[in-house]
């Protein structure tokens, strides 16, 4: 038995990479009989079949191990760090999203760092919005796809040896532009920016992780290239109780057990520490205005959905 690291799924076979080779795999049938989903990105133990090469699917998914975290759509498993993507104009950033989406990677254990694209159009708001998640406790950064050296110096260094990491962003930000200035060795097609809808077009096909060496000898990571229009479908992945929504803002946590009353909002109540950490300027107000829209959908899930979305494979 041998482990791998799933890197591509293609018609059914698997991309296995087992040190310094790659496997093409099949997957055990009884997966189909326990809602258990081979993923992009899962360590899984290998079975060779003897008299295939690698090329000839060489091997059987005879088990997946566990996971760290996983996205439902797209399909992705053990993502170490998040490079969250945004416009700083055209088109202007929806703080709610960006919130959501860290908030959701906080809860799972995922590094989150924001880079804001097209500094050149407002550099003066691009400063603003790295000051605000800077302020919350984000690693933040602004640039412009235009510098490929700057945006390398820049992000980089956040990056671990052997992590698994992925941009996420809506279309139009440079989501793409800014994987291949960081990654030339990945070849994935842009699309054009509609002028009518300000939107770009839905390019990349299929999740896929590319093993990619750092430069300076820094060891390698795993880029993740992710289909659709942002790297996270809320609907349809695991999110949190509403009790849990302040431990994913990384401001609040200092404050958390000193308001007045022990089960505290922290949305209208009095005595609250956060909301006086807002008044004080110390909490942007975005964050919390974000925070308080999340704890109200929260509100409206059911404890039966957040159990379905924590089975699911």
């Amino acid at each position: 038995m041998e482990i791998g690291k799933i890197l591509r799924l293609n018609g059914g076979i698997y991309t296995v990479e087992i040190g310094s080779e790659t496997v093409l795999c099949s997957a055990k049938g009884r997966f189909r009989h326990c809602d258990i989903v081979p993923t992009v990105g899962d360590e899984v133990e290998i079975l060779r079949e003897e008299g295939k090469s690698s090329e000839e699917s060489g091997g059987v998914i005879a088990s997946v191990l566990p996971r760290k975290n996983i996205l439902i759509r797209p399909p992705l498993a053990n993502l170490d760090m998040i490079f969250v993507v945004a416009s700083v104009k055209s088109p202007d950033p929806s703080l709610l999203a960006l919130d959501k989406l860290l908030s959701v990677a906080c809860h799972n254990g995922i590094r989150a760092v924001l880079v804001f694209t097209k500094k050149e159009l407002d550099p003066e708001g691009a400063e603003k919005l790295c000051d605000t998640y800077r302020k919350a406790g984000f690693s933040a950064e602004a640039v412009t796809c235009e510098d490929p050296e700057e945006i390398a110096s820049l992000l980089i260094p956040y990056i671990k040896d052997r992590s698994v990491c992925a941009l996420a962003g809506a279309s139009g930000v440079g989501k793409s532009t800014l994987i291949q200035l960081l990654f030339p060795q990945i070849q994935t097609e842009t699309g054009d920016l509609s002028e009518k809808t300000r939107r770009g077009r839905h390019t990349t096909r299929q999740s896929i992780l590319y093993p990619i060496p750092l430069p300076k000898g820094r060891g390698s990571v795993y880029v993740a290239d992710t289909p659709g229009f942002s790297l996270l479908d809320f609907d349809k992945f695991f999110f949190m109780e509403k009790e849990d929504l302040p431990l994913s803002f990384p401001e609040f946590r200092d404050r958390l057990g000193q308001c007045k009353y022990t089960k505290c909002s922290h949305r209208k109540e009095d005595g609250c520490q956060i909301l006086e950490a807002v008044r004080r300027g110390i909490i942007p107000q975005s964050r919390h205005d974000s925070y308080t829209a999340l704890y109200e959908e929260l509100s409206k899930t059911k404890s039966w959905e957040l159990d379905k979305k924590r089975t699911r494979k």
